[in-house]
């Protein structure tokens, strides 16, 4: 297989075919490129507009060039091949929805940084310990997670799974697309 498409040829793809400056946009797709996409670069920050980005279906292994966008609330990086979440740094105060199911993620490291974080799906990757899912209760505004397919969700039974992540994340509105229903006083 030949080289990867650039973040570069990607914009200008996105460009040539919209008939707009990407960095004019709210939302730009750079999903399923052919080639694909292999690596995140700085040509990302020229899309200082972008409130959403998608750069799912592709190759790339690394989060990076995140630096420049100002006012990304939506990140779509699901069905690559991501192994770390680091590299969200720069969105630390302004990222709501982390969208990064089917990658090889073990580990949770970096996500506390996502102060605003209110969506995260992760299904489909590698994470199977409690010590690391734990790290989810460095986001104070999470409310909704996807989680299956992971070994940890995949090693318990549903109805303790359910409660288990309810313990630890009380604050979770939904969980694995199901509205999450706590302990209500009861009626007398």
């Amino acid at each position: 297989m030949g080289k990867g498409t650039t973040i570069k040829e990607a914009i200008k793809n996105w460009e040539d075919n919209h008939g707009t400056p990407a960095s004019e946009a709210t939302e730009v797709l750079l999903y399923f490129q052919w080639p694909p996409i292999e690596k995140m670069d700085n040509s990302l920050t020229q899309l200082t507009k972008c409130q959403k980005l998608s750069l799912s279906t592709n190759m790339i292994d690394k989060i990076s060039g995140l630096g420049g966008m100002k006012n990304l609330k939506i990140l779509s990086l699901g069905r690559n091949y991501i192994k770390a979440l680091t590299g969200l740094e720069p969105l630390g105060d302004m990222l709501e929805e982390l969208w990064i199911s089917y990658n090889m993620i073990d580990k949770l490291r970096g996500i506390g940084v996502l102060k605003k974080l209110k969506v995260l799906y992760m299904s489909n990757n590698l994470v199977k310990e409690w010590g690391e899912f734990n790290k989810l209760q460095d986001l104070p505004l999470l409310e909704d997670l996807l989680f299956v397919g992971n070994p940890l969700h995949e090693a318990i039974e549903e109805s303790a799974w359910r409660t288990e992540v309810m313990k630890r994340l009380p604050n979770l509105k939904k969980l694995d697309g199901v509205t999450c229903i706590h302990d209500l006083p009861e009626e007398e």
